[in-house]
């Protein structure tokens, strides 16, 4: 089939349509200003002792830094499919970036630690809107065709956002002092502006009249933060059983649901409507969507301090020979997106399953005195199986709706990465925790026996990935249909 065939639009073929010059400006402006947000997560981490000791506060206070960052994220998270329906997603994203922005430019200015605590929730307020209404954008304008080729370009810096952001803020908190790693978001603020105005098309808002359904978004908003927060209370106490992380868990289990059972009653005028997931597709994709979170944001935990405190490197060797698992991915998330938009989510979803599988179990195998090859070689695998994962079900999450739906389904895709991603943190650091006390039984911290326990908690990453065979046998079979422009976008596709 020749590549003018390929690109029609009444192509019923298994040739994907073409990338054309304006898809590329379009995915290149999102990426811009996502990759901010991205490398922002992760890259004040190795800032904190320097925090503590420049501005004078303890390090229970510092940790605020990234937590409310997190939490801000994850408020906003709902507000940005309906302000992409209300407002259209140019002005959103606009508005996105120049908060974010703003936001870092004012946390490198910060004076104290409640004033550089106040600016990273402007962060994160404008860094949560960033991926939803990017995603949205590009979905819409990319149609199901070429989807998964915009969406593995996109799924890029998530990934090689954690892993390279330490080494980045080490270098940058060690050469220039800690005010810049805020400050090196200002020129790629404005190059990302300068992208958004000069390619962005202007969007009309797709549903202009639409109110703020207030409700729905202090049920969702405040069920959110609950969870995390008590997630993040897990994750640093090593347990789900203190008080105050159990109040917080079951306040915010029963917001949410307190959020479903509303958001039934009021459908299309909830600000997410959770009748999404009557699709099958879309269930199935969300489910991956939070194992795949817990599962390679926990190994992402897991990774450093294995090399840390087993093999005894420091921090910046760390993050240098946490390369492979970058490099493995950026190499699969291309391929993934072009067989994606070829054969349909579900045989490269089992692929990249069966390579993180493989790599995960060369993590249960290893020792202190194995050798970096292998360790490498482990790691590439790991990586290919997370970008050739990642880039499918990005793809299956938007491949059955219409596009009046893309904007709360990249909200709800959203939520569901960053629940996925908090829960996946919280069990491994539990877990990493009895199987030291387990290993070391009173002990001194033989790298042997600290071996063998993170040789077990690897397990849970091998379950975590095994469990999304299951759901990604509902993903699509085939490539997805050409886009038909006499399809009706209001009526929702529901299974």
């Amino acid at each position: 089939m020749t590549e003018r065939a390929a690109a029609s639009p009444d192509t019923t073929g298994d040739a994907p349509e073409k990338l054309d010059r304006r898809i590329y400006l379009l995915t290149l402006t999102v990426v811009a200003g996502v990759i901010m947000s991205v490398f922002d997560t992760t890259v004040v981490i190795v800032a904190l002792d320097e925090l503590s000791r420049q501005l004078h506060a303890p390090l229970s206070t510092v940790q605020w830094v990234v937590t409310a960052y997190l939490l801000a994220l994850a408020v906003v998270i709902p507000l940005s499919g309906w302000a992409t329906d209300r407002y259209g997603a140019r002005t959103a994203w606009l508005v996105a970036v120049t908060g974010f922005t703003a936001g870092s430019v004012l946390s490198g200015l910060a004076w104290n630690i409640e004033s550089l605590i106040a600016f990273r929730v402007v962060q994160g307020l404008a860094g949560g809107m960033m991926m939803p209404v990017g995603q949205a954008l590009l979905v819409v304008s990319a149609g199901p065709r070429r989807m998964g080729r915009v969406m593995g370009i996109l799924s890029v810096p998530m990934v090689l956002g954690p892993v390279l952001g330490p080494i980045l803020g080490g270098l940058v908190v060690q050469e220039v002092g800690w005010r810049w790693i805020f400050f090196v978001n200002l020129p790629t603020g404005l190059v990302a502006l300068a992208l958004a105005l000069t390619l962005l098309p202007a969007t009309p808002p797709a549903r202009k009249g639409k109110r703020l359904d207030v409700p729905g978004l202090v049920l969702l908003a405040s069920g959110l933060v609950a969870t995390l927060y008590g997630l993040s209370r897990a994750a640093s106490a090593g347990g789900f059983t203190g008080s105050t992380t159990i109040a917080c868990l079951a306040a915010g289990l029963a917001l949410l649901a307190g959020f479903t059972v509303y958001s039934r009653a009021r459908g299309d005028a909830a600000i997410i409507d959770v009748r999404l997931y009557t699709n099958k597709v879309f269930a199935a994709a969300s489910a991956n969507t939070l194992l795949l979170a817990a599962a390679m944001y926990g190994a992402l935990l897991l990774l450093p301090l294995y090399f840390q405190s087993v093999r005894g490197n420091g921090a910046l060797d760390t993050g240098l020979l946490l390369m492979p698992l970058g490099l493995g991915a950026a190499t699969a998330m291309p391929i993934a997106g072009r067989l994606t938009d070829r054969l349909g989510p579900r045989r490269p979803m089992l692929i990249g399953l069966g390579c993180a599988l493989l790599g995960t179990l060369a993590y249960t195998r290893i020792g202190p005195d194995t050798g970096y090859p292998l360790l490498a070689i482990a790691l590439y695998v790991s990586g290919l199986g997370m970008g050739a994962t990642m880039t499918p079900n990005m793809v299956a999450t938007y491949i059955s709706l219409p596009k009046a739906d893309v904007p709360r389904a990249s909200s709800a895709y959203g939520i569901q990465r960053q629940v996925g991603a908090s829960f996946g943190a919280a069990l491994y650091a539990v877990v990493l925790s009895r199987n030291v006390d387990r290993h070391l039984d009173g002990g001194s911290p033989d790298p042997a026996r600290l071996a063998g326990a993170f040789n077990d908690t690897f397990w849970l990453a091998f379950v975590l990935t095994a469990a999304m065979i299951g759901t990604a046998m509902l993903l699509p079979m085939r490539a997805p249909a050409p886009a038909r422009p006499s399809a009706a976008p209001e009526e929702p596709a529901r299974a």
